[in-house]
């Protein structure tokens, strides 16, 4: 289906769901250049919908910022992680990877437990989790999946999927 933009209504709904599964903040983190809610004035959001007409995929600037499931939940694109974490405060929404894993993760392998170095007190087994590395410098944003342990597992397991990464920033 070709690209349109979202009504007003679809694009206040994709906003309650951001602010709903992220928390306070998440609609600004990632439609930092729409209007004011309520406002007409999407800016260069589009989204694309399945043939019953539900909103499928949303695209800011012609990056793929999520796609939506069938439950009302976002699956998060690597564009819509740096958007997460760059628009909310540490530690929300990301799992810290050692450098080891830097290069499996980028290239879509899962985070695994062995390798987390911190991790949002907050984030569930089944949330959309952002994988970064931080070497000093800032985080970089190496995939996005969803989280597969507790946040006490993660830090105290030796094996196991912390993060199931659906997409690598290499990908």
């Amino acid at each position: 289906m070709d690209d349109e933009p979202p009504s007003p209504e679809d694009l206040d709904r994709l906003r309650r769901v951001a602010n709903f599964q992220f928390g306070r903040g998440g609609a600004a983190a990632l439609f930092p250049n729409v209007g004011e809610r309520g406002s007409d004035d999407v800016g260069s959001v589009t989204v694309t919908r399945t043939a019953s007409g539900r909103v499928e995929q949303c695209f800011d600037d012609g990056a793929r910022l999520f796609t939506m499931e069938t439950n009302g939940r976002f699956v998060l694109s690597v564009e819509g992680g740096r958007r997460i974490v760059e628009g909310l405060e540490a530690p929300r929404h990301r799992v810290v990877v050692g450098e080891e894993s830097v290069e499996f993760v980028r290239d879509g392998r899962n985070a695994f437990a062995k390798f987390v170095q911190s991790v949002d007190p907050e984030l569930r087994p089944g949330d959309d989790a952002v994988v970064v590395y931080d070497d000093g410098s800032g985080p970089q944003v190496l995939g996005v999946g969803r989280a597969e342990l507790s946040p006490d597992a993660m830090a105290d397991f030796d094996t196991g999927v912390a993060v199931f990464v659906r997409h690598g920033a290499g990908d």
